[in-house]
Protein backbone atom coordinates (compact mmCIF):
# COMPACT_ATOMS: atom_id res chain seq x y z
CA UNK A 1 0.00 0.00 0.00
CA UNK A 2 1.14 3.15 -1.00
CA UNK A 3 1.31 5.41 2.26
CA UNK A 4 4.92 7.02 2.16
CA UNK A 5 3.39 10.54 1.33
CA UNK A 6 0.12 10.20 3.37
CA UNK A 7 2.63 9.51 6.56
CA UNK A 8 4.71 12.16 5.48
CA UNK A 9 1.71 14.74 5.05
CA UNK A 10 0.91 14.15 8.51
CA UNK A 11 4.48 14.62 9.76
CA UNK A 12 4.42 18.18 8.53
CA UNK A 13 1.69 19.21 10.22
CA UNK A 14 -1.85 17.72 10.77
CA UNK A 15 -3.46 21.12 12.11
CA UNK A 16 -2.55 22.24 7.76
CA UNK A 17 -6.31 20.69 7.49
CA UNK A 18 -7.25 22.84 10.26
CA UNK A 19 -6.23 26.33 8.52
CA UNK A 20 -8.99 24.99 6.20
CA UNK A 21 -11.71 23.61 8.01
CA UNK A 22 -12.67 25.03 10.97
CA UNK A 23 -16.18 24.00 12.10
CA UNK A 24 -14.94 22.31 15.53
CA UNK A 25 -13.79 26.08 17.34
CA UNK A 26 -12.29 29.58 17.06
CA UNK A 27 -8.73 29.91 14.92
CA UNK A 28 -6.63 31.05 18.08
CA UNK A 29 -5.32 28.02 19.30
CA UNK A 30 -5.45 26.11 16.25
CA UNK A 31 -2.75 28.58 15.48
CA UNK A 32 -0.84 28.61 18.75
CA UNK A 33 -0.85 24.69 18.86
CA UNK A 34 0.69 24.19 15.40
CA UNK A 35 3.38 26.84 15.71
CA UNK A 36 5.37 24.29 18.07
CA UNK A 37 4.31 21.55 15.52
CA UNK A 38 5.77 23.07 12.80
CA UNK A 39 9.12 22.70 14.57
CA UNK A 40 12.19 20.15 12.66
CA UNK A 41 12.63 16.89 13.75
CA UNK A 42 14.45 14.33 12.32
CA UNK A 43 12.85 12.31 9.13
CA UNK A 44 10.32 9.80 9.45
CA UNK A 45 9.71 10.40 12.53
CA UNK A 46 6.48 11.65 13.86
CA UNK A 47 6.62 13.59 17.00
CA UNK A 48 3.79 11.57 19.04
CA UNK A 49 5.24 12.18 22.56
CA UNK A 50 5.79 16.02 21.60
CA UNK A 51 2.50 16.74 20.36
CA UNK A 52 -0.16 15.06 22.16
CA UNK A 53 -0.02 17.18 24.91
CA UNK A 54 -3.49 19.32 25.08
CA UNK A 55 -7.15 18.10 24.35
CA UNK A 56 -6.43 20.76 21.33
CA UNK A 57 -4.45 18.78 19.65
CA UNK A 58 -6.54 15.91 19.60
CA UNK A 59 -9.65 17.96 18.46
CA UNK A 60 -7.36 19.07 15.41
CA UNK A 61 -6.17 15.75 14.45
CA UNK A 62 -10.16 14.85 14.70
CA UNK A 63 -10.56 17.99 12.21
CA UNK A 64 -8.07 16.46 9.98
CA UNK A 65 -10.10 13.47 9.32
CA UNK A 66 -13.35 15.33 8.94
CA UNK A 67 -11.29 17.56 6.34
CA UNK A 68 -10.24 14.77 4.17
CA UNK A 69 -13.59 13.26 3.81
CA UNK A 70 -14.35 16.83 3.15
CA UNK A 71 -11.89 16.64 0.42
CA UNK A 72 -12.76 13.80 -1.07
CA UNK A 73 -16.99 14.82 -1.93
CA UNK A 74 -16.37 16.38 -5.58
CA UNK A 75 -13.80 13.77 -6.39
CA UNK A 76 -14.71 10.98 -5.02
CA UNK A 77 -17.85 10.29 -3.27
CA UNK A 78 -19.89 11.77 -5.75
CA UNK A 79 -18.97 10.08 -8.79
CA UNK A 80 -18.44 6.73 -7.03
CA UNK A 81 -21.99 7.12 -5.82
CA UNK A 82 -23.69 7.91 -8.68
CA UNK A 83 -22.15 7.83 -12.00
CA UNK A 84 -22.20 3.95 -12.65
CA UNK A 85 -25.89 3.60 -11.66
CA UNK A 86 -26.49 6.40 -14.66
CA UNK A 87 -29.03 8.09 -12.96
CA UNK A 88 -27.08 11.46 -12.69
CA UNK A 89 -24.80 11.33 -15.36
CA UNK A 90 -21.23 13.15 -16.12
CA UNK A 91 -21.16 14.85 -19.78
CA UNK A 92 -17.31 14.00 -19.97
CA UNK A 93 -16.24 11.07 -21.58
CA UNK A 94 -15.82 9.49 -18.02
CA UNK A 95 -14.52 5.97 -17.89
CA UNK A 96 -16.22 4.57 -14.40
CA UNK A 97 -19.52 5.87 -15.91
CA UNK A 98 -18.83 3.26 -19.41
CA UNK A 99 -17.52 0.98 -16.85
CA UNK A 100 -14.28 1.20 -18.98
CA UNK A 101 -11.97 1.85 -15.66
CA UNK A 102 -8.26 0.56 -15.41
CA UNK A 103 -6.02 0.13 -12.57
CA UNK A 104 -3.90 2.92 -14.41
CA UNK A 105 -6.52 5.39 -13.97
CA UNK A 106 -5.08 8.20 -12.09
CA UNK A 107 -8.19 9.41 -9.58
CA UNK A 108 -11.20 7.30 -9.85
CA UNK A 109 -9.52 4.33 -8.18
CA UNK A 110 -7.60 5.56 -5.31
CA UNK A 111 -8.60 5.12 -2.09
CA UNK A 112 -5.77 7.01 -0.47
CA UNK A 113 -8.53 9.70 0.63
CA UNK A 114 -10.53 7.28 2.49
CA UNK A 115 -7.13 5.97 4.00
CA UNK A 116 -6.13 9.59 5.38
CA UNK A 117 -9.62 9.71 7.09
CA UNK A 118 -8.78 6.32 8.65
CA UNK A 119 -5.31 7.23 9.60
CA UNK A 120 -6.66 10.13 11.29
CA UNK A 121 -9.26 8.53 13.33
CA UNK A 122 -6.15 5.84 14.05
CA UNK A 123 -4.07 8.51 15.44
CA UNK A 124 -6.65 9.54 17.76
CA UNK A 125 -7.57 6.33 18.87
CA UNK A 126 -4.13 5.50 20.14
CA UNK A 127 -2.63 8.71 21.36
CA UNK A 128 -5.53 10.60 22.94
CA UNK A 129 -5.25 9.18 26.12
CA UNK A 130 -0.93 10.80 25.92
CA UNK A 131 -3.36 13.94 25.91
CA UNK A 132 -5.40 12.98 28.84
CA UNK A 133 -2.26 12.17 30.79
CA UNK A 134 -0.80 15.72 29.55
CA UNK A 135 -3.19 18.16 30.21
CA UNK A 136 -5.68 18.45 32.97
CA UNK A 137 -8.63 19.85 31.51
CA UNK A 138 -8.84 17.42 29.56
CA UNK A 139 -11.62 14.42 31.31
CA UNK A 140 -11.96 11.27 30.35
CA UNK A 141 -16.02 11.78 29.03
CA UNK A 142 -14.14 14.22 26.43
CA UNK A 143 -11.58 11.88 25.48
CA UNK A 144 -14.11 9.27 25.13
CA UNK A 145 -16.06 11.54 23.23
CA UNK A 146 -13.10 11.99 20.62
CA UNK A 147 -12.82 8.30 20.44
CA UNK A 148 -16.65 7.75 19.14
CA UNK A 149 -15.75 10.56 16.57
CA UNK A 150 -12.53 8.65 15.41
CA UNK A 151 -14.86 4.92 15.40
CA UNK A 152 -17.55 6.74 13.06
CA UNK A 153 -14.63 8.66 10.84
CA UNK A 154 -12.48 5.39 10.42
CA UNK A 155 -16.12 3.28 9.72
CA UNK A 156 -17.54 5.62 7.31
CA UNK A 157 -14.00 5.85 5.43
CA UNK A 158 -13.67 1.51 5.62
CA UNK A 159 -17.83 1.23 4.27
CA UNK A 160 -16.77 3.49 1.08
CA UNK A 161 -13.76 1.38 0.48
CA UNK A 162 -15.52 -2.03 0.99
CA UNK A 163 -18.48 -0.74 -0.92
CA UNK A 164 -16.36 0.35 -4.11
CA UNK A 165 -13.64 -2.03 -3.62
CA UNK A 166 -14.80 -5.05 -1.74
CA UNK A 167 -11.46 -6.26 -0.55
CA UNK A 168 -8.58 -4.01 1.26
CA UNK A 169 -6.02 -3.92 3.27
CA UNK A 170 -7.78 -3.32 6.97
CA UNK A 171 -5.17 -1.29 8.97
CA UNK A 172 -6.10 -0.20 12.65
CA UNK A 173 -3.26 1.34 13.50
CA UNK A 174 -1.47 4.81 12.31
CA UNK A 175 1.18 5.40 10.27
CA UNK A 176 3.60 7.06 12.60
CA UNK A 177 7.33 5.02 12.50
CA UNK A 178 9.17 3.61 9.94
CA UNK A 179 8.62 0.52 12.79
CA UNK A 180 5.38 0.00 10.57
CA UNK A 181 5.39 -1.77 7.19
CA UNK A 182 4.27 -0.34 3.99
CA UNK A 183 3.09 -3.95 2.59
CA UNK A 184 -0.72 -4.96 4.11
CA UNK A 185 -2.22 -7.44 2.15
CA UNK A 186 -6.05 -7.21 1.32
CA UNK A 187 -8.71 -8.59 3.85
CA UNK A 188 -12.03 -9.32 2.41
CA UNK A 189 -14.85 -7.70 2.90
CA UNK A 190 -16.37 -10.19 5.26
CA UNK A 191 -13.15 -8.96 7.88
CA UNK A 192 -14.13 -5.25 6.80
CA UNK A 193 -17.28 -5.40 7.48
CA UNK A 194 -16.32 -7.26 11.50
CA UNK A 195 -14.09 -3.93 11.65
CA UNK A 196 -16.35 -1.44 10.97
CA UNK A 197 -19.27 -3.03 13.44
CA UNK A 198 -17.14 -3.15 15.80
CA UNK A 199 -16.07 0.24 16.18
CA UNK A 200 -19.44 1.68 15.97
CA UNK A 201 -20.43 -0.72 18.78
CA UNK A 202 -17.49 0.68 20.50
CA UNK A 203 -19.02 4.18 19.62
CA UNK A 204 -22.35 3.00 21.38
CA UNK A 205 -21.20 0.82 24.29
CA UNK A 206 -18.66 4.12 25.11
CA UNK A 207 -22.55 5.96 25.74
CA UNK A 208 -20.02 8.77 24.92
CA UNK A 209 -21.24 10.25 21.54
CA UNK A 210 -23.10 13.66 21.69
CA UNK A 211 -26.54 14.16 20.71
CA UNK A 212 -25.99 17.42 19.70
CA UNK A 213 -22.76 19.88 20.07
CA UNK A 214 -22.71 23.46 20.68
CA UNK A 215 -23.39 24.93 17.57
CA UNK A 216 -26.11 23.43 14.81
CA UNK A 217 -22.94 24.14 12.59
CA UNK A 218 -21.37 21.19 14.68
CA UNK A 219 -24.41 19.14 15.42
CA UNK A 220 -24.59 18.72 11.68
CA UNK A 221 -21.10 18.15 10.88
CA UNK A 222 -19.36 15.97 13.17
CA UNK A 223 -20.51 12.65 14.56
CA UNK A 224 -23.24 12.77 16.70
CA UNK A 225 -25.01 9.25 17.90
CA UNK A 226 -27.57 9.80 15.78
CA UNK A 227 -24.66 10.01 12.56
CA UNK A 228 -23.82 6.22 14.63
CA UNK A 229 -27.20 4.72 14.32
CA UNK A 230 -27.72 5.91 10.87
CA UNK A 231 -24.25 3.88 9.43
CA UNK A 232 -24.53 1.35 11.79
CA UNK A 233 -28.14 1.22 10.47
CA UNK A 234 -26.82 1.15 6.46
CA UNK A 235 -23.66 -1.11 6.93
CA UNK A 236 -26.11 -3.73 8.66
CA UNK A 237 -28.44 -3.78 5.20
CA UNK A 238 -25.77 -4.08 2.98
CA UNK A 239 -24.37 -7.09 5.87
CA UNK A 240 -27.77 -8.02 4.99
CA UNK A 241 -28.30 -8.23 9.15
CA UNK A 242 -31.83 -7.03 8.65
CA UNK A 243 -33.27 -7.08 12.24
CA UNK A 244 -30.10 -5.39 13.70
CA UNK A 245 -30.74 -2.66 10.27
CA UNK A 246 -34.29 -2.21 11.99
CA UNK A 247 -33.43 -1.88 14.76
CA UNK A 248 -30.70 0.71 14.67
CA UNK A 249 -32.69 2.80 12.12
CA UNK A 250 -35.31 2.81 15.18
CA UNK A 251 -33.30 3.92 17.52
CA UNK A 252 -33.94 7.36 15.08
CA UNK A 253 -36.94 7.04 13.88
CA UNK A 254 -38.52 6.22 17.61
CA UNK A 255 -36.65 8.21 19.80
CA UNK A 256 -38.00 10.38 21.94
CA UNK A 257 -35.12 12.93 22.42
CA UNK A 258 -35.96 16.41 22.06
CA UNK A 259 -32.31 16.61 20.11
CA UNK A 260 -33.39 13.67 17.73
CA UNK A 261 -33.42 14.78 14.01
CA UNK A 262 -37.03 14.73 12.77
CA UNK A 263 -38.87 13.64 9.47
CA UNK A 264 -39.97 16.95 8.27
CA UNK A 265 -43.36 15.24 7.61
CA UNK A 266 -45.65 18.33 5.84
CA UNK A 267 -43.64 20.54 4.41
CA UNK A 268 -43.90 23.57 1.83
CA UNK A 269 -41.17 23.80 -0.60
CA UNK A 270 -39.76 26.20 0.65
CA UNK A 271 -38.86 24.65 3.84
CA UNK A 272 -38.40 20.76 2.01
CA UNK A 273 -35.72 22.86 0.00
CA UNK A 274 -34.11 24.39 3.28
CA UNK A 275 -32.38 20.39 3.56
CA UNK A 276 -30.31 21.43 0.50
CA UNK A 277 -30.33 25.36 1.24
CA UNK A 278 -29.23 26.88 3.61
CA UNK A 279 -28.76 22.73 4.72
CA UNK A 280 -28.52 21.65 8.17
CA UNK A 281 -32.09 21.21 8.76
CA UNK A 282 -33.43 19.14 11.53
CA UNK A 283 -34.10 16.27 9.15
CA UNK A 284 -30.36 16.11 8.64
CA UNK A 285 -28.32 13.52 10.73
CA UNK A 286 -24.93 14.11 8.90
CA UNK A 287 -23.71 17.25 6.08
CA UNK A 288 -20.57 17.27 5.00
CA UNK A 289 -20.02 21.65 5.48
CA UNK A 290 -18.74 24.35 3.70
CA UNK A 291 -19.40 27.75 4.41
CA UNK A 292 -18.61 31.03 2.77
CA UNK A 293 -18.73 32.94 6.16
CA UNK A 294 -16.75 31.13 8.49
CA UNK A 295 -13.44 31.98 6.43
CA UNK A 296 -9.73 30.28 7.55
CA UNK A 297 -7.21 33.19 7.36
CA UNK A 298 -9.52 34.85 5.25
CA UNK A 299 -10.44 32.01 2.47
CA UNK A 300 -13.80 31.43 2.34
CA UNK A 301 -14.54 27.41 2.76
CA UNK A 302 -16.68 26.95 -0.74
CA UNK A 303 -16.79 24.25 -3.11
CA UNK A 304 -17.57 23.68 -6.96
CA UNK A 305 -21.00 21.93 -6.69
CA UNK A 306 -22.66 24.75 -7.95
CA UNK A 307 -20.15 24.70 -10.58
CA UNK A 308 -20.20 21.13 -11.74
CA UNK A 309 -24.71 20.97 -11.50
CA UNK A 310 -25.95 24.17 -12.80
CA UNK A 311 -26.25 24.13 -17.10
CA UNK A 312 -26.10 27.93 -16.90
CA UNK A 313 -22.30 28.10 -16.37
CA UNK A 314 -19.43 26.85 -18.70
CA UNK A 315 -18.23 23.45 -17.87
CA UNK A 316 -20.88 21.98 -15.75
CA UNK A 317 -20.42 18.07 -15.24
CA UNK A 318 -23.34 16.73 -14.90
CA UNK A 319 -27.16 16.21 -14.98
CA UNK A 320 -29.87 13.74 -14.86
CA UNK A 321 -30.18 11.01 -17.45
CA UNK A 322 -32.81 10.51 -19.86
CA UNK A 323 -34.67 8.13 -18.12
CA UNK A 324 -34.22 10.11 -14.85
CA UNK A 325 -35.81 13.27 -16.78
CA UNK A 326 -38.36 10.49 -17.68
CA UNK A 327 -39.28 9.44 -14.07
CA UNK A 328 -39.19 13.11 -12.69
CA UNK A 329 -41.89 14.16 -15.30
CA UNK A 330 -43.94 11.42 -14.60
CA UNK A 331 -44.28 12.85 -11.10
CA UNK A 332 -44.82 16.21 -12.25
CA UNK A 333 -48.24 15.03 -14.72
CA UNK A 334 -49.00 13.22 -11.88
CA UNK A 335 -49.64 15.95 -9.69
CA UNK A 336 -50.47 17.93 -12.33
CA UNK A 337 -53.28 15.84 -12.71
CA UNK A 338 -54.24 15.08 -9.35
CA UNK A 339 -54.60 18.98 -8.82
CA UNK A 340 -56.30 19.36 -12.45
CA UNK A 341 -59.26 22.23 -12.06
CA UNK A 342 -57.61 23.85 -9.42
CA UNK A 343 -54.24 26.63 -10.21
CA UNK A 344 -51.58 24.71 -9.79
CA UNK A 345 -49.08 25.70 -7.36
CA UNK A 346 -45.32 24.97 -7.23
CA UNK A 347 -45.67 24.89 -3.45
CA UNK A 348 -47.03 21.58 -3.70
CA UNK A 349 -44.15 19.92 -5.71
CA UNK A 350 -41.87 18.98 -2.54
CA UNK A 351 -39.29 17.36 -4.03
CA UNK A 352 -39.95 17.18 -7.62
CA UNK A 353 -40.10 20.98 -9.59
CA UNK A 354 -37.17 22.80 -8.43
CA UNK A 355 -37.04 20.20 -5.88
CA UNK A 356 -35.10 17.36 -7.13
CA UNK A 357 -34.75 18.33 -10.81
CA UNK A 358 -35.09 21.85 -12.84
CA UNK A 359 -35.51 22.29 -16.68
CA UNK A 360 -33.04 24.21 -18.64
CA UNK A 361 -34.18 27.51 -17.52
CA UNK A 362 -34.53 28.04 -13.57
CA UNK A 363 -37.89 29.85 -13.90
CA UNK A 364 -38.43 27.05 -17.02
CA UNK A 365 -42.56 26.06 -16.14
CA UNK A 366 -42.46 23.57 -19.25
CA UNK A 367 -41.51 20.61 -17.40
CA UNK A 368 -43.83 18.42 -19.63
CA UNK A 369 -41.52 19.19 -23.04
CA UNK A 370 -38.17 19.29 -21.05
CA UNK A 371 -35.30 17.57 -23.14
CA UNK A 372 -33.07 17.97 -20.04
CA UNK A 373 -33.05 17.93 -16.18
CA UNK A 374 -30.69 19.32 -13.89
CA UNK A 375 -30.13 18.27 -10.07
CA UNK A 376 -31.77 21.51 -8.06
CA UNK A 377 -30.59 20.56 -5.08
CA UNK A 378 -26.51 21.78 -5.34
CA UNK A 379 -27.45 25.54 -7.49
CA UNK A 380 -30.91 26.18 -6.03
CA UNK A 381 -31.53 29.23 -4.35
CA UNK A 382 -33.91 29.69 -1.52
CA UNK A 383 -37.13 29.81 -3.48
CA UNK A 384 -38.05 27.64 -6.55
CA UNK A 385 -36.92 30.08 -8.91
CA UNK A 386 -33.88 31.51 -7.97
CA UNK A 387 -30.57 30.05 -8.07
CA UNK A 388 -26.99 30.60 -6.94
CA UNK A 389 -26.05 33.04 -8.24
CA UNK A 390 -22.86 34.64 -6.89
CA UNK A 391 -19.74 33.10 -5.15
CA UNK A 392 -21.08 33.91 -1.34
CA UNK A 393 -23.87 31.17 -2.26
CA UNK A 394 -20.87 28.61 -3.53
CA UNK A 395 -20.62 26.86 -0.12
CA UNK A 396 -23.92 24.20 -0.13
CA UNK A 397 -23.34 21.51 2.13
CA UNK A 398 -23.39 17.72 0.95
CA UNK A 399 -25.42 15.29 3.14
CA UNK A 400 -24.62 11.56 3.97
CA UNK A 401 -27.59 10.87 5.95
CA UNK A 402 -31.21 12.27 6.44
CA UNK A 403 -34.02 11.03 7.96
CA UNK A 404 -35.82 10.49 4.91
CA UNK A 405 -32.85 7.98 3.74
CA UNK A 406 -32.56 5.64 7.49
CA UNK A 407 -36.22 5.64 7.07
CA UNK A 408 -36.19 3.87 3.72
CA UNK A 409 -33.47 1.49 4.86
CA UNK A 410 -35.46 0.19 7.72
CA UNK A 411 -38.39 -0.39 4.71
CA UNK A 412 -36.34 -2.35 2.71
CA UNK A 413 -34.99 -4.48 5.66
CA UNK A 414 -38.85 -4.85 6.59
CA UNK A 415 -39.07 -6.59 3.18
CA UNK A 416 -35.88 -8.27 2.93
CA UNK A 417 -36.20 -9.57 6.00
CA UNK A 418 -38.49 -12.53 5.28
CA UNK A 419 -37.81 -11.97 1.55
CA UNK A 420 -40.98 -10.14 0.80
CA UNK A 421 -43.28 -13.33 2.63
CA UNK A 422 -44.34 -11.21 5.65
CA UNK A 423 -47.64 -9.77 4.82
CA UNK A 424 -47.67 -7.37 8.05
CA UNK A 425 -43.59 -6.35 7.21
CA UNK A 426 -44.54 -5.86 3.67
CA UNK A 427 -47.25 -3.15 4.40
CA UNK A 428 -45.36 -1.12 7.26
CA UNK A 429 -42.45 -0.65 4.58
CA UNK A 430 -44.86 0.23 2.03
CA UNK A 431 -46.43 2.58 5.09
CA UNK A 432 -42.87 4.36 4.89
CA UNK A 433 -43.01 4.89 1.38
CA UNK A 434 -46.39 6.57 1.78
CA UNK A 435 -45.01 8.83 4.42
CA UNK A 436 -42.50 10.02 2.00
CA UNK A 437 -44.54 10.66 -0.62
CA UNK A 438 -47.43 12.26 0.99
CA UNK A 439 -45.13 14.91 2.06
CA UNK A 440 -44.07 15.99 -1.68
CA UNK A 441 -48.22 15.75 -2.10
CA UNK A 442 -47.62 12.49 -4.82
CA UNK A 443 -50.32 9.98 -4.47
CA UNK A 444 -49.46 6.23 -2.05
CA UNK A 445 -47.28 3.65 -3.98
CA UNK A 446 -49.75 0.72 -4.75
CA UNK A 447 -50.79 -0.94 -1.02
CA UNK A 448 -49.25 -4.52 -0.29
CA UNK A 449 -52.42 -6.71 -1.75
CA UNK A 450 -51.59 -5.52 -5.09
CA UNK A 451 -48.06 -6.55 -5.10
CA UNK A 452 -47.62 -9.62 -6.69
CA UNK A 453 -43.75 -10.44 -5.92
CA UNK A 454 -40.40 -10.05 -3.80
CA UNK A 455 -39.76 -8.23 -7.37
CA UNK A 456 -42.62 -5.54 -7.18
CA UNK A 457 -41.86 -4.39 -3.75
CA UNK A 458 -38.27 -4.07 -4.31
CA UNK A 459 -38.27 -2.04 -7.77
CA UNK A 460 -41.51 -0.29 -7.25
CA UNK A 461 -41.44 0.62 -3.72
CA UNK A 462 -37.97 0.20 -2.43
CA UNK A 463 -35.31 1.58 -4.86
CA UNK A 464 -37.80 3.42 -7.35
CA UNK A 465 -38.76 5.86 -4.36
CA UNK A 466 -34.72 5.84 -3.16
CA UNK A 467 -33.72 7.12 -6.54
CA UNK A 468 -36.25 9.54 -6.54
CA UNK A 469 -36.01 10.77 -3.33
CA UNK A 470 -32.54 10.58 -2.81
CA UNK A 471 -31.60 11.83 -5.86
CA UNK A 472 -28.09 13.33 -6.91
CA UNK A 473 -27.32 12.27 -3.50
CA UNK A 474 -24.48 9.51 -4.07
CA UNK A 475 -26.60 7.05 -2.79
CA UNK A 476 -27.68 5.15 -6.24
CA UNK A 477 -24.63 2.69 -7.30
CA UNK A 478 -24.78 1.57 -3.61
CA UNK A 479 -28.60 1.23 -3.61
CA UNK A 480 -28.40 -0.72 -7.22
CA UNK A 481 -25.23 -2.65 -5.91
CA UNK A 482 -26.95 -3.91 -2.57
CA UNK A 483 -30.32 -5.24 -4.39
CA UNK A 484 -27.74 -7.44 -6.70
CA UNK A 485 -25.69 -9.14 -4.03
CA UNK A 486 -29.52 -9.98 -2.67
CA UNK A 487 -30.79 -13.23 -2.74
CA UNK A 488 -34.74 -14.76 -2.89
CA UNK A 489 -34.66 -18.41 -1.09
CA UNK A 490 -38.38 -19.33 -3.68
CA UNK A 491 -36.10 -18.01 -6.32
CA UNK A 492 -38.62 -15.98 -7.90
CA UNK A 493 -36.67 -12.95 -7.78
CA UNK A 494 -33.48 -12.90 -9.68
CA UNK A 495 -31.52 -10.04 -7.88
CA UNK A 496 -28.87 -9.87 -10.22
CA UNK A 497 -31.18 -9.61 -13.42
CA UNK A 498 -32.55 -6.78 -11.52
CA UNK A 499 -29.10 -4.86 -10.82
CA UNK A 500 -28.49 -5.08 -14.69
CA UNK A 501 -31.79 -4.02 -15.73
CA UNK A 502 -31.50 -1.20 -13.05
CA UNK A 503 -28.18 -0.39 -14.22
CA UNK A 504 -29.07 -0.53 -18.25
CA UNK A 505 -32.48 1.30 -17.64
CA UNK A 506 -29.92 4.40 -16.42
CA UNK A 507 -26.86 4.44 -17.96
CA UNK A 508 -26.49 5.31 -21.66
CA UNK A 509 -23.32 6.06 -21.59
CA UNK A 510 -22.48 2.70 -23.28
CA UNK A 511 -23.83 0.08 -24.99
CA UNK A 512 -26.14 -2.32 -23.22
CA UNK A 513 -24.38 -5.43 -24.17
CA UNK A 514 -21.46 -3.86 -22.93
CA UNK A 515 -22.66 -3.23 -19.75
CA UNK A 516 -24.26 -6.68 -19.33
CA UNK A 517 -21.34 -7.98 -20.31
CA UNK A 518 -19.26 -6.34 -17.91
CA UNK A 519 -21.93 -6.44 -14.89
CA UNK A 520 -22.29 -10.53 -15.44
CA UNK A 521 -18.85 -10.80 -13.84
CA UNK A 522 -19.54 -10.32 -10.27
CA UNK A 523 -15.78 -8.88 -9.51
CA UNK A 524 -16.83 -6.11 -11.78
CA UNK A 525 -18.79 -4.74 -10.02
CA UNK A 526 -16.06 -3.04 -7.48
CA UNK A 527 -12.83 -0.73 -8.61
CA UNK A 528 -9.73 -2.11 -9.85
CA UNK A 529 -6.30 -1.37 -7.00
CA UNK A 530 -5.09 1.60 -8.65
CA UNK A 531 -1.61 0.36 -10.37
CA UNK A 532 0.73 2.78 -8.04
CA UNK A 533 -0.70 0.78 -5.31
CA UNK A 534 0.09 -2.54 -6.34
CA UNK A 535 3.96 -1.27 -7.45
CA UNK A 536 4.13 0.13 -3.64
CA UNK A 537 2.94 -3.21 -2.05
CA UNK A 538 3.91 -6.08 -3.22
CA UNK A 539 1.34 -8.35 -0.77
CA UNK A 540 -1.58 -6.73 -2.43
CA UNK A 541 -3.39 -8.50 -5.30
CA UNK A 542 -5.17 -7.19 -8.24
CA UNK A 543 -9.14 -7.43 -8.71
CA UNK A 544 -9.53 -10.69 -11.15
CA UNK A 545 -11.86 -9.29 -13.69
CA UNK A 546 -9.14 -6.58 -14.01
CA UNK A 547 -5.97 -8.86 -14.78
Amino acid sequence: MNTKSMKRKIQTCLLHALLTFLPLGGLGWALTSCNDYLEIYPENVQPTDEYWSSKEEVDATLTAGYFYLRDAVQTYLIPWGELRAGCVSSRGNNVLQRFEIKPTEKTLNKWAPMYKVINAANLVLKNAGKALDADDTYSPEAMNSHHCEAYWLRAIAYFYIVRNWRDAPLITEPFETDELTFNVPKSGEAEIIAQIKSDLNAAIQLNAAKEKFNTTWETKGRATKWAVYALMADVCLWNKDFDEAINYANAILNSTSPTAPRFMATPTHSSWFSMFNPGNANESIYEVQWSYDKKSLGVPQTNDLTNYFDPSLTGYKYLYSSQMLDDMRDEYRSLREKYIGSQFDYELAGRTMYGSFVTEQANAENYENASQAFVWKYYGGTSYNTKRLSIQDYDCNYILYRVADVMLIKAEALVMRQAGKSEADNQEAIDIINQIRRRTNLDETIDVNSHSSLTELMQKGILHERLMELAGEGKAWYDMLRMARYTDPSGETNFKELFIQNVTTYNKAANESWIRSVLSNENAWYLPVNASEISANELLEQNPYYL
